[in-house]
């Protein structure tokens, strides 16, 4: 059964003087998103494949996150922030991949999460991540048919 771990990008800095897409981690970002690797290697959870938003936050966050893939597209899409979008991504990610990671951007993520598993967390923090078993081929995917199989924060949720 394939898995998808929706994660919402690590805590950036305020953008002042900054266009939005450029933002970088604050240092509690980077701290969180190096814990979220390590809470994901502790799981056993290991993409195939990253899909991730072109912005900086969110390369930042990949950065730390280390995972052990060399499959990563980055996708200007992702940062449009459009649920429907991020259905269409997942289901081009090719069914030779068992664990897609999508790292992008909120309210988007929360409510891909809610779309495809009905059962979304209340919030979804930075650098939030959702493990989502999903039933069939990534190019069957579709909302309601996930189940959320993990919900993890940086405080531990």
């Amino acid at each position: 059964m394939p898995s998808l771990i929706v994660l919402r990008h690590a805590k950036a800095v305020t953008g002042l003087g900054l266009a939005d897409i450029d933002r970088p981690l604050a240092d509690r970002g980077r701290r969180d998103a190096k814990a979220a690797g390590k809470w994901l290697r502790h799981k056993g959870l290991t993409p195939d494949l990253v899909l991730c938003s072109t912005s900086v936050r969110t390369r930042e966050t990949l950065e730390r996150l280390a995972p052990a893939t060399d499959e990563v597209r980055f996708e200007s899409q992702i940062y449009d922030n459009d649920p429907d979008t991020l259905l269409t991504l997942v289901r081009e990610a090719g069914d030779e991949n068992g664990t897609v990671l999508l790292i992008g951007h909120n309210p988007s993520v929360h409510q891909f999460v809610d779309d495809l598993t009905g059962d979304a967390p209340e919030t979804f923090p930075t650098c939030a991540l959702a493990v989502i078993d999903v039933p069939g081929e990534w190019s069957d995917i579709r909302p309601g048919v996930g189940d959320l199989a993990s919900y993890h924060t940086p405080k531990g949720h």
